[in-house]
Parts: structure tokens; C-alpha cells; sequence
């Protein structure tokens, strides 16, 4: 015991000088920045940072509208000038020279797109068997930069372990009024000339597979039958204890119990492992946590609607929240080295129909309500 303290002694007063008098990262930090969440597995620093907040080096995006004042006119005719600056864009990058085009081949990675979940509906297969899909409509993807490897690999989010493999392909959803947004975030598109987009996201891609700013992205990027995976953030529930968190059972609720009965229990005991361990279950912060499904089927796809059908309910987030869907990296569910020519490279362009589109396309095993569900066959006499 005495070690113990001696050392407790010594380790204190640098915890103070590094996290403050308070000793908590929140006085060196803004507190736009920042949301610290108590630690219990270690001893020092006390809190931390939670990795789901924005990044210090991001471009401030909102900004505040002082146009309450203005008239019905004056307002429309913001509105007028604002569609005509980007409809009679002249720094289109789409009008200069297209990319060179390669072919799909084994380790191409594409870029994938951001889809807003709709919800969930009941589907058939041909054999009569119930099962649930979830709904995700593509809604406004353009393609507003890309970053060669040789440039990502000098950015701080940078993997060493993967060296100079991949590059990096900015997609935007959801053009919106640019004076929502702050300037430096509305300069970000320039180059695509494309409108300030509501959501922004990046893809790690092949450099083979790179696609030209300003390119738009739909469900045809995608084809029946294919493997995605869908990244998403789940819902926030904020501060929670341990039943709700993991599912403890908690106290009985009778015979002496007194104001304990969603309580854990003992958290840590005496002797060579006093303490609580690493990992130990205790109420926190629950969800608003970037989690991904793997290997989801794409049953059905609507090409009028630009609506995705994909296997299960499980996709993370409430609806009408975008996810980032994308090729599979599963090697069981990756697409086989025979439908290589048929993926759209780098991604599906309105010049590669030859005819008209169908409004649906459907997998095989799906059964369609046009279809007969029941045949007859008339008795021989």
C-alpha cells in the first residue's frame, strides 16, 4: 500500500500540468470541438475525447442567414440568380475532356454513394418465404474531388498500411441553398461545379477507378444480385445506465433491496487485481457511433426513384438519415471474375444505355406481383 501511494504521489502533479487544474482536456480545447466522456479503465488522463465529434482541421460548415428582412420579390429573386449561376455554370470540369476509362479488375475498389434511409418493407421470395428490406434512395450524388495517393498519403487520416494504394473520392448529396453555408465550405465545390451539397463524405478507391469531378452518381452505380456494405452512425440515447446500455439484469426487486434496482452491482474488488478492469460494463454514453453491415444482398432496384432493396433491418440510424453504401469487401460475396465486364467502371454514365431503362429491376429469387402467384391446370376428361 505504501508503493502505491508513493507512486500515486508522483504521477498526480503531471496529470495536473497536462489537463489542467480541473484535470479535464475541456479548458484546452473549444468547447465547439469537443465532447469529453469519463473513462473508468484508466487512471490517467480522466477523460477523453469522443472520435465522433468533428475534427478540429474541418471546415466550418453552417453559417447564420441575415436575410429575415427581406421581401417575397427580393427573396425570389435571390433564389432566380442563385439557380442561374449554377445552371449556366461555365467551370464545369464535365466539359473539358473526359477520364481515360479502364476496365474492372481483381482489387479495384470504387467509390461508393450516400443514400438516405427510408425505412423497411416486407418482401417475397419465388418460394413463398417472408423477409424484411430495407429502403435507401440515392438522392443528388455528385462526385466533388479526388485526391491521387501519392497527395492522400501526406494527410494526417492517412493509413500506413496503405501506403500508396488508394486515393480518395469526395461524394456529395442533397444540393442546398449555398447561403446556409459558410464561404470556405461553399469553396469546396467549386472546382466540381456543382452546388453546395448538404452531406459530404469520402470513399478509398483504386486509382484506376477514379471518377472526374462534377460526375453524378445513382443506383445504377450498383446491380441486382450485388453485395454491398452500409456504413452508418446509430441512434444518440445519450447518458444511459447499465440495463438499457447491456441489458444487465440488475437488482431483485424486493426482500431488503433499497434504491437499487438497476444498479450493477460491485464494480471491483481487493487483493492483486483491485480496481476496475479494462472493459468493464458501466452506464456511459449509448450509440451515435459509426457502425457498418457487411455483405448486404441488393434484391431490387428502382431506377425511377433511384431507391436501393437491400437485405435485412439492420442498417444503422433513424430514417431519413443518410448512410454510405459500397462495394463489399467480403472476399466470399465479392463479385465473381465473369461479370467483370459487366460493371459499370468507374461508374454507370447515361451514354451507356442503349434503350431505354426499365422503371425496376428484380432478382431472380424475388418473387414479382405481376408474376401469377398460382397455376391451374385443366382436368383431362
Amino acid at each position: 500500500m505504501a508503493s502505491k501511494s508513493i507512486l500515486t504521489c508522483f504521477l498526480r502533479p503531471s496529470c495536473t500540468t497536462l489537463l489542467g487544474s480541473n484535470g479535464t482536456v475541456a479548458s484546452l480545447l473549444p468547447t465547439s470541438y469537443v465532447s469529453v466522456q469519463q473513462v473508468r479503465h484508466r487512471r490517467y488522463p480522466k477523460f477523453v475525447v469522443r472520435q465522433n465529434k468533428r475534427k478540429t482541421w474541418h471546415v466550418r460548415k453552417w453559417t447564420q442567414k441575415y436575410d429575415d428582412n427581406l421581401l417575397t420579390c427580393n427573396e425570389q429573386f435571390i433564389k432566380d440568380v442563385i439557380v442561374e449561376n449554377y445552371a449556366k455554370n461555365s467551370d464545369s470540369p464535365l466539359k473539358d475532356a473526359p477520364w481515360d476509362r479502364n476496365p474492372y479488375v481483381y482489387g479495384t475498389r470504387r467509390t461508393g454513394v450516400l443514400a438516405l434511409k427510408l425505412g423497411t418493407m416486407l418482401q417475397w421470395t419465388t418460394e413463398g418465404k417472408p423477409f424484411m428490406v430495407t429502403l435507401l434512395q440515392v438522392l443528388d450524388n455528385h462526385v466533388i474531388n479526388y485526391v491521387p495517393p501519392e497527395v492522400y498519403a501526406t494527410y494526417p487520416s492517412h493509413l500506413p498500411h496503405h501506403r500508396q494504394k488508394f486515393g480518395l473520392q469526395i461524394v456529395g448529396a442533397l444540393s442546398s441553398d449555398p447561403r446556409m453555408f459558410s464561404k470556405p465550405y461553399n469553396n469546396l465545390f467549386i472546382k466540381a461545379g456543382v452546388p453546395p451539397k448538404r452531406w459530404l463524405t469520402r470513399f478509398l478507391i483504386t486509382p484506376n477507378a477514379a471518377c472526374q469531378p462534377g460526375t453524378p452518381l445513382s443506383v445504377n452505380h450498383f446491380k441486382v444480385g450485388e453485395y454491398v456494405d452500409i456504413q452508418g452512425r446509430t441512434r444518440d440515447w445519450g447518458f444511459q445506465g447499465v440495463c438499457k446500455r447491456w441489458g444487465m439484469k440488475g437488482m431483485p426487486a424486493s426482500h431488503g433491496v433499497t434504491k437499487s434496482h438497476r444498479k450493477m452491482g460491485s464494480t471491483g474488488g481487493g487483493g492483486d487485481k483491485d480496481g476496475i478492469w479494462k472493459g468493464k460494463h458501466m452506464p456511459g454514453i449509448m450509440g451515435d457511433i459509426l457502425r457498418t453491415q457487411y455483405g448486404l444482398k441488393i434484391w431490387r432496384i428502382n431506377t425511377k426513384y433511384n431507391v436501393l432493396y437491400v437485405t435485412g433491418t439492420a442498417v444503422c440510424g433513424r430514417p431519413h438519415t443518410f448512410v454510405r453504401v459500397y462495394d463489399t469487401v467480403l472476399p466470399r460475396k465479392k463479385r465473381p471474375e465473369s461479370s467483370y465486364e459487366s460493371v459499370p467502371m468507374p461508374t454507370w454514365f447515361e451514354e451507356d444505355a442503349t434503350e431505354p431503362l426499365p422503371e425496376e429491376y428484380f432478382d431472380s429469387k424475388l418473387f414479382q406481383f405481376t408474376s401469377p402467384s398460382l397455376e391451374l391446370e385443366e382436368e383431362k376428361k
